[in-house]
Parts: C-alpha cells; structure tokens; sequence
C-alpha cells in the first residue's frame, strides 16, 4: 500500500519572496544532503506559465541493517526530477519530484504548492504530499517506514533552507514558521560548489 504524508505550513512572508527564495534555496546549510542542481529545460507558455524542469543529486545513506544486506558497491547518489509551474495569475507555484535510480528499493514521489494564503495576504501556505513505496519483497515495509522517517527529517531541512534563503532576500533573521516546528540548532556548514545550469529538449511531461 505504501505510505502517505501530508502537511500545511503557514510562512509569514508574501508569495513573492517566497518564490525568489524558492529559485534561491541551494545552496543552504541545512541541505548539506543535495550535492549538485541543473536546470534541463525552461520555458514560459503562451498561458503565462513558467515551466522548469531540475535535476538534483542527493546523498542516499541507508540505514545500519539495510547496509548489511546490500552490496558495499551500491551507489548511495540519488537522482531527483523536480518539476515545477509557476502561476503569476493565479500566485501559485506547483512542484513536483521523484527519484529516478534506486526506484525498487523505493519511490519517492513530493508534490507541493506554495500558494497565497487567503486570509493572510502577506502570508503564504505551504501544502505538501508524498507517496512513498517499496516493491523490495519482504523488505517493503521496513523500507516504507524508513522512507518516510528519512522523508520527514529532509522536509524539515528543507524548510529550514527555505528560511535560510528568504532571510538573505530580506536581510533579517529567518521568519518564524506558524506551526509547531522549532527553531534549529544546527550550525551553517560549508557547502559544495553549485554545478552549473544545463539544457536539453522539451520534457514529455511536467506537473
């Protein structure tokens, strides 16, 4: 059956700057897991939309008993799509990733949307889903509860980073979150060196 996640964030700064800090998010240093970010294709429609297409490369550590049981020689990379639509209309970003290798040990398909939080104007709302599966026989379920546990502490991260890039786009300290997240104490660590943009055809799909 697989696993589920949901959740609703509220952040306190316009869609805007949320956007801007969404293109500007990596590097960051609470995203220390995502080692390189490309663009493949950009394009805006005749509707007005922006189209983008990104590949992400990220660490992929298993946990201690998953280590004893497949090869050393695994990869540990994880390639991501991430698409993604943005709506000036409308104020409304739709992204979606999912990972390309290791897909029958686990999938891990994200889908969010930053939109204007209706009753907050200057605020916005943060919708996120996942779906995660195994096909692995017999080692689905672990697998799918580790998915999840693992997904969990990188969506936390990942807010935090998000924090991080609008605090630099505001010049202050990183807005607070309301919901119950807590304040991290993690310290900034150096980062890899972002790779640089690339290009290709079309995608046959996008969000």
């Amino acid at each position: 059956m697989g696993r589920y996640f949901y959740s609703e964030v509220h952040i306190k700064s316009p869609w805007d700057q949320v956007l801007a800090a969404f293109w500007q998010r990596y590097p960051n240093p609470y995203s220390t897991h995502v080692l390189t970010e490309d663009v493949l294709y950009r394009e805006v429609t005749p509707s007005n939309h922006l189209l983008s297409r990104k590949l992400l490369t990220k660490t992929n550590r298993l946990p201690g008993w998953a280590e004893r049981i497949f090869p050393a020689h695994m990869a540990r990379a994880v390639y991501v799509l991430e698409d993604s639509i943005v709506d000036l209309e409308a104020n409304t970003l739709i992204t979606k990733t999912w990972n390309l290798n290791h897909d029958t040990l686990m999938t891990v398909v994200e889908r969010c949307m930053f939109e204007q939080d209706c009753s907050r104007p200057t605020w916005t709302k943060l919708s996120r889903e996942a779906w995660i599966s195994s096909s692995l026989y017999g080692l689905a379920r672990p697998i799918q509860e580790f998915g999840l546990a693992r997904f969990k502490s990188n969506q936390a991260k990942a807010m935090r980073g998000l924090e991080y890039a609008l605090s630099r786009i505001q010049t202050e300290a990183p807005p607070h979150l309301h919901d119950d997240q807590g304040a991290s104490s993690e310290k900034h660590k150096p980062l890899p060196t972002q790779a640089p943009p690339t290009s290709t055809q079309k995608p046959n799909q996008f969000v």
